[in-house]
């Protein structure tokens, strides 16, 4: 790790500079074919960035926002859609390229509404509670069942993700005037696959994937199928987009060839989400209809179901995530104290020097 802080610094430095040069590039050409040309190259950039960083704190959210997030969003501003394309000063280009933000208008700092996803104080400290006991059941895994350590690795995978982003969130809200898109929409909550995929979990993601994978194979799918079917491929696409993007982010953490099971974890959904759709429109106008309460719970089991089976042994088993996270966490806190030595000495030399002089 001694070398990590370096490389992150460099990687975004160059990240900040292909960006520039994105910004540039859009004062200079219309959307179309010849901006796709000249951004082609940062987007193939910004999948061998990553490859310089080998945490997972840092080197995992860094290829989440740059082979995910930023080059998607370039792939739309190319044909002058999506969220780069309102030609934004170069100061918010670059955290709208690469970040899941938004900046607030004027009218939108003197009036701060509630806004859907804004959670609780309660709400949070609850799951700081609960992500609070994964030190402990990582070093007591050996005696713990493993189908019930993956139950609640899934848990602490949600809770985490929901703490570190609104920690992020905060941050950028008081320092930047800047808010994060919400992410998480109590997808434990989620009364379907449909509920649970494209309004609660990770809601940048389905934001970022409709207008680049979803909408474009829809149209297609329209001419070909006709406009009652066309959204079942259109989720296929999809879900494969995602599997394949989740396999170059856990490449990028583990370094070990792909075994696939994230593919067909996603694979799975989408043809579940398909079969759910098309039940869905046959029942369509029907009085009858599952409860929430029971689809709700079937869902839920369903995810959590496959997620331990096909999802976590990958994060965990083959990058070793459980492993590195709590090496760099026992790493930060052994620099901190570090740290915190060494200002003591320095305080407490510089109280003697006070002394003798």
């Amino acid at each position: 790790m001694e070398g990590e802080i370096p490389n992150f610094v460099m990687v975004w430095t160059l990240v900040v500079a292909s960006l520039t040069y994105c910004h540039t590039i859009g004062n200079l050409t219309s959307p179309g074919k010849t901006r796709l040309l000249f951004v082609l190259p940062v987007v193939l950039f910004f999948f061998y960035l990553p490859l310089h960083l080998t945490t997972i704190f840092l080197g995992g959210p860094t290829s989440f926002f740059l082979c995910w997030l930023a080059n998607f969003k370039l792939l739309l501003f190319a044909f002058g859609k999506g969220p780069l394309s309102s030609d934004p000063p170069l100061a918010h280009f670059i955290p709208l390229a690469c970040l899941p933000i938004k900046f607030r208008s004027d009218s939108e700092k003197k009036v701060q509404n509630v806004k859907k996803g804004q959670k609780s104080t309660l709400n949070y400290a609850v799951k700081a509670l609960i992500f609070s006991t994964s030190i402990q059941v990582f070093h007591n895994k050996e005696s713990i069942h493993p189908k019930i350590v993956m139950f609640l690795y899934a848990i602490y995978l949600y809770t985490g993700l929901e703490l570190i982003l609104a920690m992020v969130a905060a941050a950028a809200r008081v320092f930047l005037g800047v808010d994060f898109e919400p992410q998480f929409d109590e997808p434990y909550l989620a009364t379907s696959l449909q509920d649970f995929w494209g309004r609660r979990w990770n809601i940048m993601v389905n934001r970022i994937l409709h207008p680049t994978v979803y909408e474009p194979v829809r149209d297609i799918s329209i001419r070909l199928i006709g406009k009652e079917w066309a959204p079942l491929p259109a989720v296929l696409a999809t879900f494969l987009v995602s599997a394949l993007m989740h396999e170059f982010v856990f490449y990028y953490i583990g370094r070990t060839k792909p075994t696939w099971e994230l593919t067909c974890f996603f694979l799975l959904h989408g043809v579940c989400l398909s079969i759910e759709i098309t039940v869905k429109k046959a029942f369509r106008g029907s009085t009858w209809r599952l409860p929430a309460i029971v689809s709700g719970p079937l869902a839920m089991a369903f995810v959590v179901v496959t997620g331990s089976w096909l999802f976590l042994p990958s994060l965990m088993g083959r990058c070793q995530a459980d492993v590195m996270a709590v090496r760099e966490y026992m790493a930060f806190l052994e620099f901190m104290k570090r740290v915190g030595d060494f200002l003591n000495v320095n305080s407490l030399l510089s109280m003697v020097s006070r002394q003798k002089s």
